[in-house]
């Protein structure tokens, strides 16, 4: 029995280094095969006989590190991310242009008021006037050409989630299916190691657009989900994004919770069983390249595009806006009176409070707003001043009722002023408590007419004719897009001359420069608020500037934005390398390692072969002694 146990354990021994040498082979044959991992024989003993021990190969291991393997998927995500917003926060600078360069926003604005500062110099002449209209239209054209950069880019990133929502469907659907294929095998198997090999390869591409989470189950079912908790891959099931492109995108097409008032295409997730998610409103990624294109389609293009309005919005009411102060009303009750006729939609009333319970000063701003299905309007928490919208032509009855309960809680009464005044004007005082004190009050209205007799004047109208007045109705807000519209008035285009006579009874004396001096102070010396949809200042204190201040500063925030992205999508490809060269020390063949184990088993499998061949020669003596 002795030599029998003998010659089984070398014959098993010859198996085990015949299993091996296939694995080295296999080892070699893949060394640059992207994604295959090193493997290694799983060996266990096996008692023979009475005496000695044989082997068997149970399978093979793969030879990986998955906490590594974890961190690479997720920064591979991060880099994903990173990579797609510095990309296109770079092409964004490039349709701002370099500071100081020609056909840039900073100069056409520099070019406008330089002419406008030279049509007073020169005291209206004619050349100076067609050069001034000339710089304006140059400065229209300007915001006009950098809102289609713009939207542009807004577009692209609308289609590249198409791109990228047929790709993750592709590896998820992929995942699935080797899922499937290693329901009944054991992660041992040799036959489930390179399935193995390519449902990772799947893992890894996925995770470039989506941030994803991987367990895997006893089955060796990989289970993915998203850091939300969303499922993408189960057990042979995958999840499927869809994505309804809704083509070129303008600056009015915007996202919406709601389906039938959105304006960009619809992403969403279906899941397994059949129930739908959509993925901006759940905030399903977090991460990845489908998580930029939503971010950019969806915040940051459209807040660029917001930036530029906001400069288009500000030019247009500095220029043809007058603001006149209220009477005082000195009570008791104390305040002011306003006449509200010739408000057009979006004109306002602005008043200022001071609580005298807790000595705060407060604002409010009062909007005509003829569109019913646009009130109430919506204020962001803590906004100063605090919009109230209210129809001015709704009679002063009701004008005053709709303000006294929008108001009901600052101690402010409104009311039709008594006569003499006309039946358009409003009084607003305190409510007779003491607790709350009016400080001043003003009405700003846009002057339509081109020689009104004030320095006023609408040069920029919304799209030639039609004039600016931050109109707000239930489909948002004149300003939305006005940059693409803004146009130079075309009876200042076919009338140059009016940028000099603002009155022709009597009419405006030859060298007169008032107007032109108007124009030039209202843009390089009046100081404006912006809305904090802009990404300046906050709700509670806006940022407020010259119409210069106010481009150099939102230029400036766009060039950090896209220095910063650089950077991290920099740091990310060195976190990711470092990831990929650490991961790959421990999964990747090892041709020094794999040619020391192959010299192993050679001697090893001669020293089984040179046993064998022992036995055989002592079993044959042995039967020549017993003959």
């Amino acid at each position: 029995m002795g030599l029998s146990s003998a010659l089984a354990s070398a014959m098993s021994g010859l198996r085990a280094n015949q299993a091996a040498l296939s694995i080295v082979s296999s080892n070699v044959a893949n060394s640059q095969t992207p994604g295959y991992v090193a493997q290694t024989p799983n060996q266990v003993e096996v008692t023979t006989a009475d005496f000695g021990s044989s082997v068997m190969t149970t399978g093979v291991s793969r030879e990986l590190d998955t906490f590594v393997q974890n961190q690479l998927r997720t920064e591979t995500g991060g880099s994903g991310y990173a990579d797609q917003m510095a990309n296109i926060l770079k092409q964004l600078q490039n349709v701002y242009g370099n500071p100081g360069g020609s056909g840039t926003l900073e100069t056409a604005l520099n070019n406008f008021t330089s002419s406008l500062q030279a049509l007073s110099t020169s005291a209206g002449s004619s050349s100076a006037q067609t050069v001034a209209v000339g710089a304006a239209q140059a400065l229209a054209t300007q915001l006009n050409v950098t809102t289609k950069g713009i939207q542009s880019l807004r577009s692209n990133a609308e289609q590249d989630l198409g791109t990228s929502a047929q790709q993750a469907n592709a590896a998820m659907n992929q995942i699935a299916d080797i899922n499937t294929k290693l329901q009944g095998l054991s992660s041992s198997d040799p036959s489930a190691a390179t399935l193995m090999d390519q449902r990772d390869q799947a893992i890894n591409s996925l995770s470039k657009y989506v941030d994803v989470r991987v367990t895997t189950d006893g089955s060796n079912q990989a289970n993915i989900y998203t850091t939300t908790g969303i499922q993408l891959v189960g057990a042979g099931l995958a999840s499927q994004f869809t994505f309804a492109s809704a083509g070129a995108l303008s600056a009015t097409s915007l996202y919406n919770t709601n389906p039938a008032k959105s304006g960009v295409g619809a992403f969403n997730i279906k899941l397994p069983n059949g129930s739908q998610i959509d993925v901006v409103a759940n905030n399903v990624v977090s991460s990845g390249q489908i998580a930029a294109d939503l971010k950019l389609r969806d915040q940051t293009l459209v807040q660029a595009q917001t930036q530029i309005d906001q400069l288009a919005a500000t030019m247009s009411s500095a220029l043809s806006d007058k603001t006149t102060a209220g009477t005082t009303v000195s009570g008791p009750p104390a305040g002011f009176d306003v006449d509200l006729a010739g408000a057009a939609p979006g004109n306002t009333v602005n008043l200022t409070y001071t609580d005298t319970t807790t000595n705060t000063q407060r604002q409010i701003t009062l909007v005509n707003v003829t569109d019913p299905a646009a009130l109430p309007l919506q204020n962001a928490t803590n906004a100063n001043p605090m919009q109230v919208g209210v129809n001015f032509s709704g009679g002063m009855g009701a004008i005053a009722s709709a303000l006294n309960t929008a108001l009901s809680g600052t101690h402010l009464s409104f009311s039709a002023a008594p006569l003499p005044a006309t039946a358009t004007t409003l009084r607003m005082t305190d409510d007779g408590t003491g607790l709350a004190k009016i400080n001043s009050s003003s009405i700003t209205k846009t002057i339509s007419s081109l020689t009104s007799g004030s320095p006023q004047l609408p040069l920029f109208t919304d799209g030639g004719q039609a004039l600016y007045t931050g109109a707000i109705t239930a489909a948002g807000s004149q300003m939305t897009g006005l940059a693409g519209r803004i146009a130079v008035n075309t009876q200042l285009a076919t009338d140059p001359t009016r940028l000099s006579v603002y009155s022709t009874s009597p009419v405006t004396p030859a060298g007169d420069t008032t107007r032109s001096d108007y124009l030039y102070s209202q843009l390089t010396n009046a100081v404006f608020s912006y809305s904090p949809q802009t990404g300046l200042g906050s709700a509670s204190q806006p940022f407020s500037g010259s119409v210069s201040n106010y481009l150099q500063q939102f230029l400036s925030v766009q060039s950090n934005a896209s220095t910063q992205a650089t950077q991290l999508q920099q740091g990310q490809s060195v976190v990711v390398s470092t990831l990929q060269a650490k991961f790959n020390s421990t999964s990747s063949v090892n041709l020094d390692a794999e040619m020391s184990n192959l010299i192993q088993l050679q001697n090893a499998y001669a020293a089984n072969a040179h046993l064998m061949s022992v036995v055989q020669s002592m079993m044959n003596t042995l039967l020549q002694a017993q003959g």
